[in-house]
C-alpha cells in the first residue's frame, strides 16, 4: 500500500479520536429528525456516539474502540482501491474478506507494528495477525455495534447477523493455553531477583537516593509480583493507588474497580504484604499504607518522579520489553534445536502482558485454590470461565491413562480359549 494510504489511517485514526471527544462532551441523542436518534452525518460520528455508551468503562471502551477503528480503517482502504468504504456497504460477502483480513492483515508494514503511543507516526492497529478467539471477539463486537446502529436509525442491515454458528470459535478452546507454565515462570521470577540483587551494592546515586537503574529493577519485581500474586487487568494496575490496600479486620485486601464497574476486594497474600513493603520503603514511604490523603492518591506503579501513575500502555510496553529481553537470554541456552530453550523462548516471544492474568489464575488453580475462591479473585461472573484455568487433572489424568499400554516386547501371552 501507498505511502498516502497510510497517511489516511492516520488521519482517520486522529479523526475518529477527535470526534469521540467531542460526543464526550455533548449529549448525542436527539428527537428532531425521527429516521436517526443521534447526532451522525459521518461513518466515524456514528462510531463515535456508539462508543460514547461505554465511556464510564475504560477498558470496555478500549476494546470496543480498538474493533471499530479497525473496520474503519480497513474500510478506508478498501475505498481507496475504488470500492466501496461506508458502514453500509459492508454486505455477507465483503464480510469474509474482512474476517480474513484480521486472520492476515497485508501489508503488513501498513497494517502491523510492535506498542507505540498513537500519536507517534509508527502506531499501527495491529500486533499481528488475530487468532481465531480473538477474530470471534471482533466479529461479536462490530455486530453489537451494527445493531446499535440500527436501533439509533443510521443503518438498515446487519451483515454480522447473517454468520452461521458464530460460536465455533469458542468451542475450540477449551482451556487457556496462553501462560506461562511453572518452570518458565520460575526462571522469568529468578532472572527479575538476580537483576535486582546485582544492583545491591550500586543502589544508591551520588546524591544519597536511589538510582534510576534501582528504581526501574524494583518496580518491574513489584509489577511482576501484582501482575502474579493478585490477577490484576492491565487497566485496573494502571489505575491502582496506595489508598487501595485497605486492612479489614486485621487482614489486608486490594480494593479494585473492575470489569463492568464491579467493585471487589481481593486478599493479599503474604508474598504480596513483603512484595509491597519492600516497594514502599524504596519509595521513602512508610512498610504500610497509611489512612492519608497522600497516601490514598499515591499510584501503586509510578514513573520515576514516584507521584506520576504510569498509564496502560507504559505498563504494557515494560512488561512486553520485559518478555522480549528474557526471550533473548533463554536462546542463549539453547543447545540444540528444538530443545526446551527453543520452545520456552519462543513462549516468551509470543506471550503478552495478559498472560500474566492467565498464569496466576492457573497457578492458583494448580495450587489448589477452591473454584469458589478462584472465581472471586478472578472475578469471573460465570464459574465456567474460571473452570478453563483448571489444568491440575492433568498430570492425574495422564497417570491414569499410562495404565493402558501395549504388550511389552518379549511377552508371550496366553493362547486365548475357544469354546469347545
Amino acid at each position: 500500500m501507498e505511502e498516502s494510504t497510510h497517511d489516511g489511517i492516520t488521519a482517520l485514526v486522529g479523526h475518529l479520536e477527535g470526534e469521540l471527544s467531542r460526543a464526550q462532551q455533548h449529549a448525542q441523542l436527539t428527537t428532531t429528525d425521527d429516521r436517526s436518534l443521534i447526532r451522525a452525518r459521518t461513518d466515524v460520528e456514528a462510531v463515535a456516539s456508539w462508543l460514547n455508551e461505554y465511556r464510564h468503562s475504560a477498558q470496555t471502551l478500549r476494546a470496543y474502540r480498538k474493533e471499530a477503528e479497525r473496520l474503519l480503517l480497513w474500510l478506508k482502504a478498501e475505498g481507496e482501491q475504488g470500492r466501496e468504504s461506508a458502514l453500509a456497504s459492508l454486505d455477507r460477502e465483503r464480510l469474509e474478506h474482512f474476517e480474513a483480513f484480521l486472520a492476515d492483515p497485508q501489508p503488513a508494514e501498513v497494517w502491523i507494528g510492535s506498542v507505540r503511543a498513537r500519536k507517534q507516526p509508527q502506531w499501527r492497529p495491529f500486533r499481528g495477525p488475530l487468532a481465531p478467539a480473538s477474530r470471534r471477539q471482533s466479529l461479536v463486537i462490530l455486530q453489537g455495534m451494527y445493531a446499535w446502529l440500527i436501533e439509533a436509525g443510521y443503518l438498515s442491515r446487519n451483515p454480522f447477523r447473517l454468520m452461521r454458528d458464530k460460536r465455533r470459535m469458542d468451542n475450540r478452546t477449551l482451556r487457556i493455553e496462553r501462560y506461562l507454565e511453572r518452570p518458565l515462570w520460575d526462571w522469568l521470577w529468578g532472572r527479575i531477583e538476580a537483576h535486582c540483587e546485582e544492583l545491591a551494592p550500586l543502589g544508591a546515586s551520588p546524591e544519597g537516593g536511589v538510582s534510576r537503574e534501582r528504581f526501574v529493577a524494583e518496580r518491574q519485581r513489584f509489577l511482576f509480583a501484582f501482575a502474579y500474586l493478585m490477577a490484576p487487568r492491565i487497566a485496573e494496575m494502571a489505575a491502582a493507588r496506595m489508598g487501595d490496600i485497605v486492612k479489614r479486620e486485621g487482614q489486608w485486601w486490594w480494593r479494585v474497580i473492575g470489569k463492568g464497574a464491579k467493585l471487589a476486594e481481593i486478599p493479599l497474600p503474604p508474598p504480596m504484604l513483603e512484595a509491597l513493603v519492600r516497594w514502599r520503603r524504596l519509595r521513602g514511604l512508610s512498610d504500610l499504607p497509611q489512612v492519608l490523603p497522600a497516601d490514598e492518591s499515591l499510584p501503586l506503579l509510578a514513573r520515576l518522579d514516584g507521584t506520576t501513575a504510569l498509564g496502560d500502555n507504559q505498563l504494557y510496553r515494560l512488561i512486553k520489553q520485559t518478555f522480549t529481553q528474557a526471550a533473548a537470554d533463554m536462546r542463549q541456552r539453547i543447545q540444540s534445536p528444538g530443545d526446551a530453550s527453543e520452545l520456552m523462548a519462543r513462549t516468551l516471544d509470543q506471550a503478552s502482558p495478559h498472560w500474566l492474568r492467565h498464569t496466576a489464575i492457573t497457578h492458583q488453580a494448580q495450587a489448589g485454590v477452591e473454584l469458589r475462591f478462584l472465581s472471586r479473585s478472578a472475578r469471573h461472573s460465570r464459574l465456567d470461565t474460571t473452570s478453563r484455568y483448571l489444568h491440575a487433572e492433568d498430570s492425574e489424568w495422564q497417570q491414569q491413562m499410562a495404565r493402558h499400554s501395549l504388550p511389552t516386547p518379549g511377552h508371550s501371552p496366553d493362547a486365548p480359549e475357544h469354546d469347545s
